[in-house]
């Protein structure tokens, strides 16, 4: 029997991560969901590790120099999406109204953490994603807390708290970072550190499916436990998903990014923060466990769009 290679595995990436979120709703329904989520940011962080040490972290200055993309990444994210938010919750029915302010907490807000690992996968270019995450990170700490207030109420306003978002980033990017450095500045001296990337070369794949498998069963029981409030926002969910590469790829067009560019703004504007808002979520009061669920609900439809973009949008957005 032929031994699998890391090329197999990449080729039936897709598969692998289809499996991997099926075995987790499998888990969900024996095992409660608390035991999984206290998994997820420490798998999260290893994968953010071994997807950085794929990517030149040289590199990594000359990305943050990028004008164009940066303006082409905040209009997609602070402009375009703001708009298309707005146009997805005037379907929603008044009541109740945590459905749709758990739309809002979400889709308003970019994602700066696993995006990067989903651009690298859909053949995007990871490091203008990666440079760009502290300027994401900081105009959405100003910019969510008016977007809530301006859509939802002075209340809504009130819930936004830096906390969540300055963790994230220092342990879910900056940490990663640090760490995916030094291990390639040791495997620049080959011998054991040379060894050591080549093996962690291998684990992309296999870690994107524990972090599946574990975000799944985490969240699958709270999701079914509020399943008729938040069907509301499912429809809503698949539509953004839908829209934003074609929104995407259109701001790419405008500012004339070259494909791989391009294909980073798509990844950015259509993958939220979902991970990281959800403490808020659960800040709401009076909210109980539906804004959350309407939250991770997102979640579990982003996941499968991401699994559809990394093979839709290189064809999407094709090398010219």
């Amino acid at each position: 029997m032929a031994a699998i290679t890391r090329a197999d595995l990449e080729n039936h990436q897709v598969a692998v991560y289809f499996a991997a979120v099926a075995a987790g709703l499998l888990a969900a329904a024996v095992v409660p969901g608390d035991a999984w989520g206290a998994a997820i940011n420490p798998s999260l962080a290893a994968l953010i590790y071994v997807t950085f040490l794929q990517v030149p972290l040289a590199d990594l200055r000359r990305s943050v120099t990028n004008a164009r993309f940066l303006l082409a990444l905040l209009l997609v994210n602070f402009a375009v999406v703001p708009c298309v938010v707005l146009g997805l919750v005037s379907l929603l029915p008044a009541d109740p109204s945590a459905v749709r302010l758990g739309v809002l907490l979400v889709l308003l807000a970019p994602c700066i953490d696993y995006v990067v690992v989903f651009t690298h996968l859909g053949r995007g270019d990871a490091r203008l994603v990666l440079a760009a995450t502290p300027v994401l990170l900081l105009v959405q700490m100003l910019l969510l807390p008016i977007y809530l207030g301006l859509f939802a109420g002075e209340g809504a306003a009130a819930l936004m708290q830096p906390k969540p978002f300055i963790d994230a980033f220092v342990w879910l990017i900056a940490v990663p970072l640090v760490l995916a450095g030094a291990t390639q500045a040791w495997a620049a001296r080959g011998g054991a550190g040379q060894a050591a990337a080549t093996t962690m070369a291998w684990l992309p794949v296999p870690l994107m499916a524990v972090v599946l498998f574990l975000v799944v069963a985490a969240v699958a029981a709270d999701v079914a436990a509020q399943a008729r409030a938040v069907a509301l926002a499912v429809p809503l969910y698949i539509a953004f998903a839908v829209v934003m590469p074609y929104a995407g790829r259109a701001v790419a067009r405008l500012f004339r990014l070259e494909t791989e560019a391009a294909r980073a703004v798509v990844f950015s504007g259509g993958t939220r923060n979902s991970l990281v808002v959800l403490p808020l979520a659960f800040a709401v009061p009076e909210g109980g466990t539906l804004v959350p669920a309407v939250v991770v609900t997102q979640t579990l439809v982003e996941l499968v769009a991401m699994l559809t973009y990394v093979r839709w949008v290189p064809r999407l957005v094709s090398a010219r």
